[in-house]
């Protein structure tokens, strides 16, 4: 029988059964790790991606209006004012002989449309009667404190929606109210 030589080139390059697999699983694995990092930074590349997408759409894109939700929006309300004259009255003493007490009011009429003013203006005279019939009633006891202003700005809004009927006044404002 003849003996094997015991270093030959083809026995060099031709690694054993154990030791193949233990070499394959070392180059394999370093080039399987490798490979799964660059897998892993893609992906976490695309989910930075998609996370930065969302947050813009979310948070910084203006959403866009429609043609027709704009045309069904009501336009803007133009609030407008009636001027009333200077009213100055005398109101009822609480007893007789008594210093007569006088109240100056200046009153702003507010209504929801501005364009309403010209069918108000016809009607103030009588507007102004109704304040003056109604503040001669008043005594100066019925004037005192806020809530006696409060009252009279409600009794005179009551009153000026009576005299003005189809159309509308949203409030009384006083520009100028002096009981003296």
């Amino acid at each position: 029988m003849a003996k094997k030589p015991k270093n030959s080139d083809a026995d060099a390059e031709a690694p054993k059964d154990g030791e193949a697999a233990e070499g394959g699983a070392k180059a394999g694995g370093r080039k399987g790790l490798f490979g799964n990092k660059i897998v892993l930074a893609g992906v976490g590349v695309v989910v930075l991606g998609l996370l930065g997408g969302g947050g813009w759409f979310f948070f910084l894109k203006k959403p866009k209006v429609d043609a027709a939700e704009q045309a069904a929006k009501p336009p803007p309300r133009t609030t407008g004012f009636v001027e009333m004259k200077e009213m100055l009255v005398n109101i009822a003493g609480s007893q007789p002989g008594e210093r007569q007490t006088v109240v100056k009011v200046k009153v702003a009429l507010e209504i929801a449309d501005a364009k309403m003013a010209p069918d108000i203006q016809p009607l103030l005279p009588r507007v102004e009667d109704m304040f003056q019939v109604y503040l001669r009633e008043l005594r100066p006891a019925d004037l005192e404190g806020s809530a006696g202003t409060f009252r009279l700005k409600e009794e005179l809004l009551r009153r000026v929606n009576a005299a003005v009927h189809p159309a509308k006044v949203d409030a009384v404002l006083f520009k100028e109210l002096l009981v003296q």
